[in-house]
């Protein structure tokens, strides 16, 4: 019984690295799993961004699937990701809808109008309640809402050039069948 006591703390040190390095092995220990994802999306009641037609929870369940993005006009990531949200808009007819976290409607009117608006429809989360409901961790966030308004895929962080063609695209595809 002795023999075994000294060599306890080796086999705890053992057990906790076999741990560690199954964690590493993950296929991407940055992402963040979201239980939304698979559940209808909230009902949620924004305020208006000047002129730009007010996204409703309605505008989710119309039939096709579409990409909810929350940002804010003080999120360094969402300046760099906005040229990506530009081109889903307009390069490849994806419609896009923002929700502006945390953030006043006026703040996010003069962000879109100095970087383009890619929003078919947008509102401003003024207190973070709808982030929450959502299970938003931060902004950047984007969400794969299918036409039936169930959430399909969650894009934590900023969307690059590289994950429009390797995920993005694909799960809008997938999430339309």
């Amino acid at each position: 019984m002795r023999k075994f006591l000294v060599f306890m703390p080796l086999v705890v040190l053992l057990a906790m690295a076999a741990l560690f390095f199954s964690g590493l092995k993950r296929d991407n220990p940055q992402a963040l799993h979201s239980v939304m994802v698979g559940k209808s999306s909230p009902a949620f009641k924004l305020t208006a961004i000047g002129t730009i037609p007010l996204l409703t929870d309605q505008a989710l369940r119309e039939g096709h699937p579409v990409l909810v993005n929350f940002f804010a006009s003080w999120c360094e990531p969402c300046r760099a990701e906005h040229a990506q949200l530009m081109a889903l808009a307009n390069q490849y007819h994806i419609k896009v809808y923002g929700i502006a976290w945390k953030d006043t409607p006026d703040a996010a009117q003069k962000f879109l109008t100095i970087y383009g608006n890619p929003y078919a429809g947008a509102g401003a989360d003024i207190p973070g309640h709808v982030g929450i409901d959502w299970g938003v961790a931060g902004v950047p966030e984007s969400f794969i809402v299918r036409g039936d308004g169930v959430i399909f895929h969650r894009h934590w962080g900023d969307i690059r050039a590289e994950h429009i063609e390797e995920s993005i695209l694909p799960k809008l595809k997938e999430a339309g069948e």
